[in-house]
């Protein structure tokens, strides 16, 4: 079984990104359960605006696309910003909106079985805000959300240390992201039927 992590820090490589290490627990959970993950730093990436598949000769989202077409699971993962979701967020939903369209040759549309889950890190409040934004978005695009299929970690109001900066409050999501990752899991398998055309 296959996941794609999509990573929509503003922070291109090698800076280190709050987002990928909480992630990480959640890859690492499913690797432990035999689950092959591809991660994607978007920042690091040539993303053309617009909410087609393939933009431009230089765009690298089809790479991206390709990817999440061949797995089972996709997690998301995003810092806060001003209690929404990173641009390159709502980036990746707008090019991912190009799926609605698209179908497999029994006419299902492509997302059908695959599961999604996000993570969400940030020294002010809105993950719960962000979290419903991005599974809504991904919803609508026709994937399937378990529940409890996230994990957030934030500082609370006000300004403060980020994520890799303090170790408060790092148990609780470290174990909320483990169980995210076996919903993901479990409910892909689950669904696997219906990830094979008919």
């Amino acid at each position: 079984m296959k996941a794609v992590l999509v990573n929509c820090t503003l922070k291109g490589s090698p800076e280190p990104s709050n987002s990928a290490t909480l992630a990480g627990v959640v890859t690492d959970e499913l690797r432990g359960l035999g689950v092959s993950v591809q991660e994607f730093r978007l920042a690091d990436l040539t993303l053309d605006h617009g909410v087609e598949t393939q933009m431009s000769d230089a765009d690298e989202w089809p790479r991206v696309h390709d990817a999440i077409v061949d797995a089972a699971m996709l997690v998301v993962t995003t810092p806060t910003w001003v209690g929404r979701p990173s641009s390159y967020a709502q980036q990746m939903l707008e090019r991912l909106d190009a799926m609605i369209a698209e179908t497999r040759g029994d006419g299902e549309p492509i997302t059908w079985g695959k599961v999604a889950g996000v993570v969400v890190t940030g020294n002010e409040d809105g993950a719960h805000h962000v979290i419903s934004e991005i599974s809504g978005g991904l919803v609508d695009i026709g994937f399937t959300i378990p529940g409890q299929a996230w994990t957030y970690w934030n500082r609370g109001p006000g300004p403060g240390p980020d994520y890799s900066q303090t170790s408060a409050g790092h148990e609780w999501s470290a174990e909320t992201g483990r169980t995210m990752a076996r919903r993901l899991h479990a409910v892909a398998q689950a669904l696997a039927p219906l990830r094979e055309p008919a």
